[in-house]
């Protein structure tokens, strides 16, 4: 496995990544397929674009990208100490092989390299036991849960919100 940032030549295959989640998940995103499937390459380009306060990182097997997180450091003044992880997702018959953890684990490193970067934020939704599992064992902590935060198919979702401290 391979563990990299993704640049723009990789915009169509983080489209059909990124598409395979919002159809396999849809409870864990607040966009939709119906939405992103309407986004041109040129929209893709733009969103996965690294920059200092963004990427998304991909995880690849044999060449094919099998996993992705979007990390996005926080901008204003007050604010620059936090990043978020965004978009977590890994292909269903990827799970269970470590990749989720490897994604997280050079989320962390390469935050922790970041000057002033202190802690790292992520949602995810309650009843999604395996991934709080994971983020747990990396040191995430609950520290809230907002009732209702989406709603999918008519059905309401709570979402947990996590923080890993990195001082």
């Amino acid at each position: 496995m391979q563990i990299r940032i993704l640049t723009e030549s990789d915009a169509r295959n983080y489209q059909i990544l990124r598409l395979e989640a919002l159809q396999t998940n849809p409870e864990s995103y607040s966009s939709t397929y119906e939405k992103e499937i309407q986004y041109t390459t040129d929209m893709v380009k733009e969103r996965i674009r690294p920059d200092q306060e963004k990427f998304v990182l991909g995880a690849f097997d044999e060449g094919s990208l099998v996993g992705v997180a979007r990390y996005v450091r926080e901008a204003g003044s007050k604010m620059k100490h936090r990043a978020n992880i965004y978009g977590m997702y890994v292909s269903p018959v990827m799970r269970g092989r470590g990749v989720a953890k490897a994604l997280l684990l050079e989320i962390i490193n390469r935050a922790k390299k970041e000057d002033g970067v202190e802690q790292i934020h992520l949602q995810v939704v309650s009843t999604n036991v395996s991934a709080k599992k994971l983020y747990q064992s990396l040191g995430f902590e609950t520290y809230g849960v907002e009732p209702n935060a989406l709603k999918s198919n008519n059905q309401y979702y709570d979402e947990d919100f996590m923080v890993l401290f990195l001082n």
